[in-house]
């Protein structure tokens, strides 16, 4: 679960007070083109083959909200879906190459649903034992478009909670991002933050492809910081446009700026059009090289994404297979015909080396 912090009642003092009295917190330029290149640029700083890439594979799973957000999801959907989260892989898969006492922490962060299906996802995790371990997100407020009254929004909050949900990613209203009314949008966030109180973090979904432009990304995830928000995450993953590294670096340096005025914590989930491990790492070394290391775990970020795992799996096993084949092909002694082939050539590279 995610680290707590006070936000309730940071939210509701604090950042109104620093939101009113501080103007420049939401004056910004950003240059697309040189947010475009310096996102490239630090995202292609690690390279990983092999063994790291199987590493790297695995963290990320563990930073993962497996997600299912689909029409037909049923409560067979969601246990399947929870099984996978809990037991990505065999335990035996390991044995050969890791330390048995790691394999209990190779699950998802979390597995994120509708609030009609947390009950589903919350006996299924209760079944496995797994309830400390995997959190359930709920998307709630309308989600994804966000279009319904505030109190009906703000019931669904609490349907979630009471469900058993204890995160809750809600989508803001962009249509006040667009209009540039930040008070109207803080103080509705500073609602749905005090409906998840104590018992649920709060992630808010900026929607970034619906806010126009990055100075409006920057200000949108500024303002829901100062509101009392655990994370900021950019999308729906419904949008035509989703997580890209470029608005990854704007709300990076949104989190950078609250942290500096503030010394609050808050997170960072992409979500959206990460799908396969080379794009996970993209993301975690962008994080790494702006916010550092430390923010490499699940209290402080996560990828919002349902075929991710695919690809996590499919580099696992791969490199798990390829570390037996090598690890046989040491210990396999070599044929007559074979040790004479490389003793001739031994003896070729010898006479050359004379010559």
């Amino acid at each position: 679960m995610v680290s707590s912090l006070n936000t309730k009642n940071y939210s509701t003092v604090h950042g109104y007070i620093l939101l009113c009295a501080d103007p420049s917190l939401l004056v910004v330029n950003i240059s697309l083109r040189q947010i475009e290149e310096i996102a490239m640029t630090v995202s292609q700083r690690c390279h990983v083959t092999g063994v790291n890439e199987v590493a790297w594979a695995l963290r990320a799973l563990m930073l993962t909200d497996l997600t299912t957000l689909a029409g037909d999801d049923t409560a067979a959907n969601v246990r399947r879906l929870c099984l996978r989260a809990c037991y990505p892989f065999e335990p035996q898969l390991f044995d050969k190459f890791f330390d048995r006492s790691l394999i209990p922490d190779m699950h998802t962060a979390a597995v994120c649903v509708y609030p009609a299906r947390v009950k589903d996802a919350y006996q299924t995790l209760q079944q496995y034992d797994m309830l400390d371990k995997v959190a359930i997100a709920a998307v709630a407020t309308g989600f994804p478009t966000g279009q319904y009254g505030l109190q009906t929004r703000l019931q669904e909050i609490s349907h979630a909670i009471l469900a058993g949900a204890t995160e809750i990613d809600i989508v803001i209203n962009r249509q006040l991002a667009l209009v540039g009314d930040w008070e109207a949008l803080y103080n509705e966030v500073v609602l749905m933050r005090s409906a998840c109180g104590q018992k649920a973090h709060l992630k808010t979904i900026l929607a970034i492809g619906e806010l126009g432009t990055m100075e409006n990304v920057y200000k949108a995830a500024m303002v829901c910081m100062l509101a009392g928000a655990d994370f900021i995450k950019t999308s729906t993953g419904k949008e035509t446009v989703n997580a890209t590294l470029p608005v990854g670096l704007v709300m990076i340096f949104a989190i950078q700026e609250f942290k500096r005025r503030t010394c609050q914590i808050v997170g960072l989930k992409p979500a959206g059009g990460v799908r396969t491990v080379r794009d996970a790492i993209a993301w975690m070394t962008l994080v790494n090289e702006t916010l550092g290391i430390s923010w490499l775990r699940r209290e402080r970020f996560r990828f919002g994404a349902s075929g991710l795992l695919d690809d996590i799996e499919r580099v696992v096993r791969e490199g798990v297979a390829k570390m037996e084949a090598e690890e046989q092909a040491k210990n396999v002694k070599p044929t007559p015909e074979v040790a004479a082939a490389e003793a001739f050539c031994k003896e070729l590279r010898k006479k050359k080396e004379e010559n």
